[in-house]
């Protein structure tokens, strides 16, 4: 299954990837960078940089900065990580910033439920925004 991430609400999308994993799922994600965050511009980019900021530099926890792992740790939280199954189907997931050359013309899974249309309110940040502040 190949997901197009563009206009995508991360944490909805998300849900659904992580239980398509569970199913044993191989998962590819394109465009995640402009995967949206709901909600107001200084309120998310506190939050991210609090979780950044958290903990020590040398025991974590680690949070990334670039938004294709951004959005894959976002996945993982999603997952049953410390356990046996949770990791080996955290494996079948792979992120993309932009779409790669061994999946051009393959044809993208439509999530429309989860489109930023959606969204009562147009208060949204993408994936990109916030890896590009917090590398500021």
């Amino acid at each position: 299954m190949i997901v197009d991430a563009k206009d995508l609400i991360a944490g909805r999308m998300g849900a659904f990837v992580a239980k398509q994993l569970l199913l044993g799922e191989k998962v590819d994600i394109v465009n995640a960078e402009k995967a949206i965050i709901s909600g107001r511009k200084n309120v998310v980019f506190a939050k991210y940089e609090h979780k950044v900021e958290r903990g020590t530099p040398r025991k974590g926890p680690f949070w990334p900065r670039m938004p294709h792992m951004m959005l894959k740790r976002i996945i993982r939280g999603m997952l049953p990580f410390h356990q046996y199954k949770g990791r080996s189907v955290y494996k079948n997931l792979k992120c993309y910033i932009g779409v790669p050359k061994q999946l051009e013309g393959q044809k993208f899974e439509e999530l429309k439920q989860y489109h930023k249309s959606r969204l009562t309110q147009a208060r949204y940040v993408t994936m990109q925004q916030i890896s590009e502040f917090m590398r500021q």
